[in-house]
C-alpha cells in the first residue's frame, strides 16, 4: 500500500525511500495537520540539502531551530520540534550509525522492536504503535507477535485515500477529545 499522506507525491516518496523521513514526519505528526506533518520531512531536505542524521545531530541547534522557523514554519511548534528532531537525529547517528532503518532491520520479534522504537525521542506508546502499524502494513516488517504491540485503531498506516485519511484524522480528533493522545 503507497504512503499517501502529505498530497505531494514527492513528499510521500521520500517518506517510502528514506527511513529517516519517515521517523522525522511521525515525530512531526503532533498538534499539526497530518499532512503538514508528513510534508515537513522533505521541506526540511530541502532547505538542509539533504537528510543525513549525522550532520543534523551536530548542527548547532539555534542553526536547527532557524531552518525550522523559516517561512513558512516545519510546524506549529517549530522550536520544540527542532529539539525534538535533532535528539532523534543524534540517537540514529550514535546508535545505528546513522541508519535509521537499522532500528527495524533484523530484529528479533516484536517486542525487540516495541522497545527499539520506545527508545526513540518523541515515542511515547501512542506513537510506537502507530509506527508499528505503519511498519507492518507499509513497509512489511511484520516480526513475530509485532500485532500485539501496533495500533487497533484507524491511523495513517490504513491511509490509502482521501478518505481514508478523512477517517484517520476523524480518529485522531475523537481520541485526543478522550484525553488519549
Amino acid at each position: 500500500m503507497p504512503i499517501l499522506w502529505s498530497g505531494r507525491p514527492e513528499a510521500d516518496r521520500l517518506l517510502e525511500e528514506e527511513p529517516l523521513a519517515l521517523l522525522i514526519g511521525l515525530v512531526l505528526d503532533q498538534q499539526v495537520k497530518m499532512e503538514k506533518a508528513f510534508n515537513g520531512p522533505y521541506d526540511l531536505k530541502q532547505r538542509l540539502g539533504g537528510l543525513d542524521a549525522a550532520e543534523i545531530a551536530s548542527m548547532s541547534p539555534e542553526a536547527l531551530d532557524a531552518v525550522f522557523r523559516q517561512r513558512p514554519a516545519l510546524h506549529r511548534f517549530p522550536g520544540n520540534m527542532a529539539r525534538r528532531v535533532q535528539k532523534l537525529c543524534q540517537m540514529v547517528a550514535t546508535e545505528y550509525g546513522g541508519d535509521a532503518g537499522a532500528i527495524w532491520r533484523e530484529v528479533s520479534d516484536g517486542d525487540e522492536l516495541a522497545r527499539r522504537i520506545s527508545a526513540l525521542p518523541g515515542f511515547g506508546d501512542m506513537k510506537v504503535r502507530i509506527t508499528i502499524s505503519v511498519l507492518a502494513k507499509k513497509f512489511g516488517v511484520q516480526p513475530s507477535g509485532w500485532e500485539r504491540h501496533a495500533a487497533n485503531w484507524h491511523t495513517v498506516a490504513d491511509v490509502d485515500s482521501e478518505e481514508s485519511m478523512a477517517q484517520a484524522r476523524d480518529v485522531k480528533r475523537r481520541m485526543k477529545a478522550e484525553g488519549k493522545q
